[in-house]
């Protein structure tokens, strides 16, 4: 007998493809694409609340996005990080559902200070949270995150013999970060960038949607919950 999930995922990632595409076939700048694309995040980070997901992560930009970028989309990607998580401190909707945000990466290293204290913010203010988990991953790369933490066991005074899986999982960028049961791609491409999260993600189920970022609203998270829902997992069985 074929047994299926039958349950929400606990974690869901988002790789929001598509903004420019969307924008570009509507005659517009690239960074309208990216402003629309904010929108439908804002929404999909309610609604994945409402459908009962409890930890949601959103990849925001590679390590390389801002540096390959013309200069003018990446000034405008910065104003829309700005304007974004700054609404999104001031939410209200952060106590009441209890929602931790964290911002990984290397956007320390990359972002100007405002916004470098505007993350620091939000992440100090909803560090106590435990209700629901809100992962932005920023300046991100999976193989970087990977490469970083095989260095930083390496420096350590663990012997091979000593070295598990949760020792790889402490030292990396995404420590804190649950496995991943659904990751959702959208913009119509059929795979996986940077290595992303290729520790949390060894176990998850795929969905490719076609659908550019900004038209992937709550109908289409709810469509691609449900076809988990009806997907059987073994594990290896």
């Amino acid at each position: 007998m074929r047994e299926t999930t039958s349950v929400i995922p606990n974690h869901v990632v988002i790789i929001p493809d598509g903004n420019r595409r969307w924008a570009r076939q509507r005659g517009l700048d690239p960074w309208k694409g990216h402003e629309a694309g904010a929108k439908t995040m804002k929404e999909l980070i309610r609604s994945a609340r409402d459908l009962g997901v409890r930890e949601l992560s959103l990849w925001g930009s590679s390590l390389d996005n801002l540096k390959k970028r013309p200069l003018a989309e990446s000034r405008e990607l910065l104003r829309i990080y700005s304007e974004q998580f700054r609404e999104l401190s001031e939410s209200e909707e952060l106590v009441r559902d209890q929602v931790r945000v964290r911002i990984i990466g290397r956007w320390r290293e990359q972002f100007p200070s405002p916004l470098k204290s505007l993350f620091t913010e939000i992440e100090e203010k909803t560090k106590d949270h435990a209700g629901h988990f809100l992962n932005f991953f920023i300046a991100y790369s999976g193989v970087d995150d990977m490469l970083q933490a095989f260095k930083s066991v390496a420096d350590s005074d663990l012997r091979s013999k000593d070295i598990s899986e949760e020792t790889v999982k402490e030292h990396l960028m995404s420590r804190e970060v649950s496995p991943v049961d659904l990751l959702v791609r959208t913009g119509g491409d059929a795979h996986l960038s940077a290595g992303f999260l290729m520790w949390e993600t060894a176990d998850s189920q795929l969905v490719f949607s076609d659908k550019l970022f900004p038209d992937f609203g709550t109908d289409s998270l709810r469509e691609a919950i449900e076809e988990f829902t009806g997907r059987e997992r073994r594990y290896g069985k």
